[in-house]
């Protein structure tokens, strides 16, 4: 086994051994799940240092090895390697991955059940950025929804069930589109294949009764919806709220970003298509900007404002891959990680909030600073990252959005919309100051005198996000000359 392949199946690896041994008590479970995450995030790192740099690879797949042949009547592969846009959203996943079993270490209810669905799922996801077959990448995008079904009706709050259902039902929505379009990419290509990197360099496309535009179409609506894009986005702030807080960390700090991953893909092997569409995309992404930061401004509840800051965070990366610039697309890729540790890191503080609190509404709470300062710390840092603060890792990639946007010369009036996106950073600002100001200043309420602040084991997974979001904001470098990386071939069909 390949060293990629061991990163994308040693979780679920570890989920069959935690399945298959009888009687496992509690603690042995959640060590299983910590010490099969860990050693997924260490061969990950392994991985990222491992990734060759020189100019003469960029754009090319790495790790990869020999493909093998796997349903040989339709050509298709059990194919996987990484570039300078996957190779992130790996370390990403592999960072949340062993982080999230810290963050739910305190979870007792079918606790079995609960650490299996989560190793599965993040099979699921790292299997999703490494797969170049497009068999191979749907079986993946699929499987991920069994575990978030499950993860959010059983372990979850409110309306879980509702919640969970929702979600299923958007994601296969979008998902019945994006097979129709796999299956239209097949038919098609000339010759036919399922390897997405053959058929955005090699393949022509032969005159069917399919156009082309069509077959993007089908594959951007199932990336849309998991970004998810104004007016896809519905699921989502349902999805957040009733979910625990190690599947929401998990679900804004991965598996949204399997969206925007997807969306660069299609743009790659539909130049054209892309550059004919952009400005549709380019308005959604303005609208989305907009109205999810307005909206978040009217929450009242904790992890719903949270996961209405999240459409508008998402419209950047939507914003930067239409740019069609490669400073824009660089910018939107780092967008998706920094979103994924900053919001991540918000999501595991408001789950702190909740649980040692007992309360979640806004309108309820305050004075906590005194209670629990190193939470109320945290919570700020992580909440002036997701502003743009600079020297945090959500200034490095905003800017490269805007700058990259606003000096792009294929959507016509990109400055107008740049500007106007410009907007959602000055309500950010409002809607973030105000949650902070909301939860932990203030008078101190009696009620919450006797609130604990975070113990050693959160104290691990704060400082290590806390950590990538300044290591990133004040050295970018690290991520972005990786990006570039995978990033300028596709900027390359853009350029006249």
């Amino acid at each position: 086994m390949g060293l990629l392949s061991a990163i994308i199946f040693l979780p679920v690896i570890g989920a069959i051994i935690i399945a298959l041994v009888p009687r496992l008590p509690e603690r042995a479970v959640k060590w299983l799940a910590a010490i099969f995450s860990f050693i997924t995030l260490v061969l990950a790192i392994l991985l990222f240092f491992k990734f060759d740099r020189s100019a003469g690879m960029i754009g090319v797949m790495q790790f990869g090895g020999n493909p093998l042949s796997w349903i040989p009547a339709i050509n298709s592969f059990y194919h996987v390697g990484v570039d300078g846009i996957s190779l992130p959203l790996v370390l990403l996943m592999a960072v949340l991955g062993f982080l999230v079993v810290l963050i739910s270490w305190k979870v007792h209810l079918r606790v079995k059940e609960y650490f299996i669905w989560l190793l599965l799922l993040e099979t699921s996801i790292l299997g999703v950025f490494t797969s170049l077959d497009l068999l191979l990448f749907f079986l993946f995008w699929e499987i991920e929804i069994v575990p978030m079904y499950f993860l959010i009706s059983i372990w979850g709050t409110g309306r879980r069930s509702y919640s969970a259902m929702k979600y299923v039902i958007f994601t296969l929505v979008g998902s019945a589109f994006m097979l129709a379009g796999i299956l239209a990419l097949y038919f098609t290509s000339n010759p036919h294949s399922l390897d997405m990197m053959e058929i955005a360099k090699n393949i022509s496309f032969a005159s069917g009764a399919i156009p082309l535009t069509a077959i993007f179409f089908f594959l951007i609506i199932g990336f849309a919806v998991k970004l998810p894009v104004f007016p896809l986005h519905t699921w989502l702030p349902d999805a957040h709220t009733d979910a625990p807080t190690g599947v929401s960390v998990v679900l804004a700090g991965a598996l949204l970003k399997m969206g925007g991953y997807g969306m660069i893909r299609v743009v790659s092997i539909f130049p054209e298509v892309a550059r004919t569409w952009a400005p549709l995309f380019v308005i959604l992404a303005v609208i989305g900007i907009l109205y999810g930061a307005a909206v978040t401004l009217r929450q009242t509840d904790l992890k719903r404002m949270i996961a209405y800051s999240s459409v508008s965070h998402m419209g950047y990366v939507l914003l930067g891959i239409f740019a069609l610039s490669q400073v824009s697309m660089v910018g939107a890729s780092l967008q998706m990680f920094s979103h994924g540790i900053v919001t991540g890191l918000l999501f595991a503080m408001a789950g702190l909030v909740m649980h040692n609190a007992e309360e979640r509404d806004l309108r309820k709470l305050g004075g906590l600073a005194n209670q629990v300062p190193l939470i109320a710390i945290v919570f700020s840092l992580a909440g002036l990252a997701s502003l743009g603060l600079p020297l945090t890792s959500g200034f490095a990639a905003e800017f490269l959005v805007f700058v990259g946007s606003f000096s792009s010369a294929i959507v016509p009036h990109i400055q107008i919309y740049t500007l106007l996106s410009a907007i959602g950073v000055v309500l950010a600002a409002g809607y973030i100051l105000w949650m902070i100001q909301r939860v932990f200043f203030g008078p101190a309420l009696e009620k919450f005198k006797a609130v604990k602040d975070a113990d050693r084991l959160e104290m691990v997974y704060m400082t290590v996000l806390v950590g990538l979001i300044l290591w990133i904001g004040i050295y970018p470098s690290i991520l972005t000359d990786i990006f570039n990386m995978g990033v300028t071939p596709i900027a390359r069909l853009f350029v006249p």
